[in-house]
């Protein structure tokens, strides 16, 4: 049996007495992608982004590991509930209009202690004091630099749009708003370099593009590694006593952990392992997230439908987004119709093997947007479900 059949022959034991459609999590796979990301922070805390995770069983295993510290979250809401619930050190890696949560936190002192808020704007600190609600307790405080490479005088970008605030003088001005000001305290820098974390640069099939991605990748690395270390320079000036400085993510995690200014590491869609994390030459992780499907018809010849599959990731609309049909091996998505809402027919000769009730395992485009789908996490060890999990969703939770 190739490795692949061997996976689907586990799971397929490990999930017999459970109906599809269902997820799961490899622990093996997991926890051997978390060992990775530690290696390759060279000795740097990661901070697990939770939107890559959304299951709280997970966020506590990854978090127990050597070498993982704090959790990266992407509401205030979300903040917020996990530090009720234990976790104390929650970076809040977006900025938000939440007024009721910011009541809450500034009114509670074990909240305000464990939640860090993110800032790029002194607009936004005129909201979270607008909705104090009376609530007195000090709000940390990240500033959030912007990442992307600027080429042609500006004319061209590449990264993401996230902070306006580009240049060491732009967050040192930030940085002295938020010192000026009672009841804030300026504790940490962030900046994600998305068009390097997030963009793969060996993709097969397409060498020119690759190559391409590879050095607009290392000029933006240079780039930034230059522009980064003076922000922190300037920003420490204000802030002597600043916590963190938060970089990379997982597909740039060796190259944001050789800058000395940075403390700490952002990753968390190594940890599943999603199919748009596949084609880089840094490093390889193992697929631990997974859903199956069941085989509901066989309309012909080297074809199967599934129920359901209509899961897409988000981002710019395009193949690379769709889930695809990982087990068996051989089988592909009907280009005429896709994943669907309800059903997802399957072409390929290896459909042909396939009964009415038999599970096709799938791999999502991104991480923790999986767990949206589903209530539980079927966690595998081997051959056998040693636990079942609830995710965001199976507690009740919709962030976002």
């Amino acid at each position: 049996m190739t490795p692949r059949a061997d996976d689907r022959a586990r799971y397929d034991r490990a999930t017999a007495p459970l109906d599809a459609p269902l997820a799961v999590v490899d622990l093996e796979a997991f926890d051997a992608n978390a060992a990775d990301l530690v290696r390759r922070a060279g000795g740097k805390p990661v901070r697990v982004a939770s939107k890559s995770v959304r299951c709280r069983a997970l966020l506590e295993r990854v978090i127990a590991r050597d070498g993982f510290a704090g959790v990266m979250s992407f509401t205030l809401a979300e903040s917020l509930w996990l530090a009720r619930a234990g976790f104390g050190d929650v970076l809040l890696a977006y900025p938000s209009a939440d007024r009721a949560g910011f009541a809450e936190l500034a009114g509670d002192a074990k909240l305000a202690g464990a939640v860090t808020v993110m800032v790029d704007d002194p607009a936004q600190l005129d909201l979270i004091d607008g909705a104090r609600a009376g609530g007195a307790e000090e709000v940390r405080v990240c500033l959030e630099l912007d990442t992307s490479l600027s080429l042609l005088g500006g004319r061209v970008r590449i990264g993401a749009r996230r902070s306006p605030l580009r240049t060491p003088a732009a967050v040192a001005e930030v940085a002295r708003s938020v010192a000026r000001r009672p009841g804030f305290r300026l504790v940490g820098l962030m900046a994600y370099e998305g068009h390097v974390a997030g963009v793969g640069d060996a993709v097969p099939g397409r060498p020119v593009r690759s190559v391409a991605v590879r050095l607009m990748q290392a000029a933006a690395r240079r780039e930034l590694a230059v522009r980064r270390a003076a922000v922190v320079a300037a920003v420490r000036e204000v802030a002597p006593d600043l916590e963190f400085v938060n970089g990379g993510g997982t597909g740039s995690v060796q190259f944001t952990a050789a800058e000395d200014g940075v403390t700490e590491i952002a990753a968390g869609s190594g940890l599943y392992q999603p199919r748009l994390f596949d084609h880089y030459r840094s490093f390889s992780g193992r697929p631990a997230a997974l859903f199956a499907l069941p085989v509901v018809r066989r309309p012909g010849l080297g074809a199967v439908t599934v129920l359901g599959g209509g899961y897409p990731a988000s981002g710019v609309a395009g193949p690379d987004r769709s889930p695809v049909p990982y087990l068996p091996e051989g089988l592909r998505l009907d280009p005429d119709e896709g994943a669907g809402e309800v059903q997802t027919p399957l072409l390929g000769s290896a459909a042909d093997d396939l009964l009415i009730g038999d599970k096709v395992w799938f791999r999502h485009a991104k991480a923790g947007e999986l767990c949206e789908r589903f209530d539980a996490l079927h966690l595998v060890e081997g051959d056998r479900v040693t636990a079942t999990v609830p995710t965001y969703r199976g507690e009740g939770l919709t962030f976002l």
